[in-house]
């Protein structure tokens, strides 16, 4: 493997930076916490109306038609400003399936209203805090008509279609639900990170179309979890580079006993693992974003090793971010906290870290095997 971004992606990425900076950074954040709102309308507009939504769309439904590592700059990008937007819901997940499951039908009514912001998707699997299996999945199909719950429902209040994991008497499937149809309620769940909502979202004999193949939507959800831990992984590499820059930055301002906290050899070695687990993480997502980019057959062991170490960067440097910051670190005014919430949240999106280490140790086992 042999990855290294092109000049023109790295101008994306650069000019992603600048955009968010420009926008406001952290302030979003800010924002939608203390005005007890689920997302920030204003910038969502701002990415809509660049073009990001459609990164992934083909031309031919009006997209840029451009590939995932594309996708993986801005991912990494959104997860340094903590952007407060459904872009991981609507275009990691949503979009992503669309593209590959949607029939030519579907693709033409929902692609072209995705760039346009028309259309929000969001990815509904979760039913209870056990991990989801084809054993315990209760949502059902039964001919176009859905019945069930899911919770923990990323963006659900400004969704307008939901990509559902239910089973049929054939197996397993995707389905298409139009979220403001009738039989389809949402309610708001309490969350740690209130840039980032979660709804329950209950079906009631709701009209669904299917993606993909009847009784195959097991594994076409697995193939959707793995393309998007990849994303989620550079989020949360995004978040940890800027955790590890807000601590490095703090060390060499702030003075005790007439030195520079930093120093001093209990900041210097947090300071360093925190660096060591940033950049092991990033070389982990350039093997994911190689992997997603080819796709290539190491794409599971691929997502699973990017995710893993991803979470434990995030969830590092959020902490030793505070701990670095001393007291101020654990006040409402300084920004610690809000990546610290962050990096919890994503720890839990498309599964829990334990449950990315089995795939990991799974896909190690398969690969071993054919080797």
């Amino acid at each position: 493997m042999n990855l290294d971004f092109s000049d023109d992606q790295k101008f994306l990425q650069d000019e992603a930076r600048k955009f968010f900076d420009k926008e406001g950074g952290l302030a979003n954040a800010r924002k939608v916490m203390d005005e007890s709102i689920s997302h920030d309308d204003s910038l969502w507009a701002k990415i809509v109306e660049l073009g990001w939504t459609g990164i992934r769309i083909p031309e031919e439904y009006d997209g840029l038609g451009l590939g995932h590592l594309e996708l993986c700059v801005i991912a990494e990008e959104i997860g340094r400003a903590l952007a407060p937007i459904p872009f991981s819901s609507s275009v990691y997940l949503f979009t992503e399936t669309i593209i590959k499951y949607g029939s030519d039908e579907i693709k033409k009514e929902i692609l072209p209203k995705l760039v346009t912001g028309e259309v929000v998707g969001t990815y509904a699997v979760a039913e209870d805090m056990a991990a989801v299996s084809e054993a315990n999945l209760s949502c059902s199909v039964d001919g176009d008509a859905i019945n069930g719950t899911k919770i923990a429902v990323p963006d659900a209040d400004l969704a307008t279609h939901a990509i559902v994991l239910a089973k049929a008497s054939s197996g397993i499937e995707l389905r298409l639900v139009d979220l403001n149809a009738e039989g389809v309620s949402t309610s708001l769940q309490k969350n740690l990170d209130k840039s980032r909502s979660f709804y329950k979202v209950e079906f009631n004999n709701s009209k669904s179309s299917l993606l993909g193949e009847s009784g195959a939507g097991w594994d076409s959800h697995v193939h959707i979890m793995d393309q998007a831990a990849v994303l989620f992984a550079f989020e949360q590499v995004g978040g940890s580079q800027q955790a590890l820059d807000m601590a490095k930055q703090y060390a060499m301002e702030r003075y005790a006993f007439g030195r520079q906290i930093g120093s001093y050899q209990a900041i210097k070695h947090k300071l360093a693992d925190m660096y060591v687990a940033v950049t092991l993480a990033k070389s982990n997502c350039y093997y994911g974003a190689w992997a997603l980019s080819s796709e290539s057959s190491e794409l599971p062991l691929a997502a699973a090793t990017s995710r893993v170490s991803a979470t434990k960067a995030f969830q590092l440097c959020a902490k030793e971010n505070i701990q670095t910051h001393g007291g101020n670190g654990f006040t409402w005014e300084y920004d610690c906290h809000l990546f610290y919430k962050r990096s919890k949240v994503l720890s839990l999106n498309l599964g829990s870290e334990s449950s990315w280490k089995e795939k990991l140790v799974t896909a190690m086992e398969k690969t071993n095997t054919l080797n």
